[in-house]
């Protein structure tokens, strides 16, 4: 199969276009051909080497999470799906070897949903890392009726998700960290906008002079420091970046879980057309290398996708 690979830890050029044998698949993994996969901040991470400590890595090694596309094969244990199925996936495994940038990806059956029907292979692709980061982290902040919000990296690929799906829970506000050039997006999806950096809390604050709820940060540093100071129940707290800092702080660090029910409630949304995914841009899988600099830079506007 032609895969996206590194031999060694280093910079973008150390991607390149090779031609690996066929993954294997186990008892319980469905082999999917793939159509489009997503581009995370946690690719260039794995590439660079900063997850050599948290998970088994071998070379050479395919980096990517996210992943659209056709079922090829299923082991014998597999239920759930069959050859010819359209899926979406957050096919992270408990070794990092065989990733998404690929043409076929053994993903576990428990890190597979349904693809909603209405999307585009790019959007199906950038869903579920995304997609299941921002619900999982909503959810671990309690957020539901009533409540307002406040969401760090509002228009990224995360935040932009994360506003929309705290509105779906139920929110009545949602006000998102943002650059200027991203106000009216944020407020197209229903959130409302105000600038990050020196001054951000007194900002919210006037925005919400009753108070913030909750608070899901996306982005870390100073903002995650700032918002501990405008909630009355630390826990509603939540990160995905500083784990350290947030439990200092008396909150929650969520690092995402594979799950179909959250993959399929989030493909239900999507063609319920309550759910939208943001595509930034979409390169071909030989330019892999451009993709994550492209995210690595900052500053994308929802998603950027690999097309296979």
């Amino acid at each position: 199969m032609k895969a996206i690979a590194i031999t060694r830890y280093g910079g973008p050029d150390e991607l390149s276009e090779m031609e690996l044998p066929d993954p294997p698949v186990g008892p319980d993994t469905v082999l999917v051909r793939v159509r489009a996969a997503g581009v995370n901040p946690v690719d260039w991470k794995i590439r660079e080497g900063y997850l050599a400590g948290a998970f088994p890595s071998h070379f050479p090694l395919v980096p990517g999470w996210d992943l659209a596309g056709v079922v090829e094969a299923a082991g014998p244990a597999v239920t759930g799906f069959a050859v010819g199925d359209e899926v979406i996936g957050y096919a992270r495994r408990d070794e990092i070897q065989h990733g998404t940038y690929a043409e076929l990806v053994p993903a576990p059956e428990r890190a597979l949903a349904p693809k909603p029907a209405s999307a585009s292979w790019a959007e199906a692709g950038a869903l579920p890392l995304a997609g299941l980061t921002a619900y999982q982290s909503l959810r671990a902040a309690g957020v539901g009726d009533g409540d307002t919000v406040l969401v760090h990296a509002a228009a990224g690929g995360v935040g932009h998700l994360a506003v929309q799906l705290a509105r779906i829970l139920g929110a009545r506000r949602v006000i998102g960290t943002a650059s200027a050039g991203n106000h009216s997006y944020v407020r197209s999806l229903g959130g409302e906008p105000v600038i990050y950096g020196e001054g951000l809390l007194e900002r919210v604050q006037e925005l919400a002079p009753d108070g913030i709820d909750a608070v899901v940060d996306f982005v870390g540093g100073d903002a995650l420091t700032a918002s501990a100071a405008l909630l009355g129940r630390p826990k509603r707290l939540v990160s995905i970046v500083d784990a350290e800092t947030v439990l200092r702080l008396g909150g929650t660090y969520v690092f995402v879980k594979p799950s179909t029910a959250d993959l399929t409630t989030l493909s239900e949304l999507v063609d319920a057309g309550r759910l939208a995914v943001h595509i930034d841009r979409t390169f071909p899988l030989a330019q892999a290398a451009d993709a994550q600099r492209l995210v690595q830079e900052g500053h994308v506007r929802g998603k950027v996708v690999l097309e296979v």
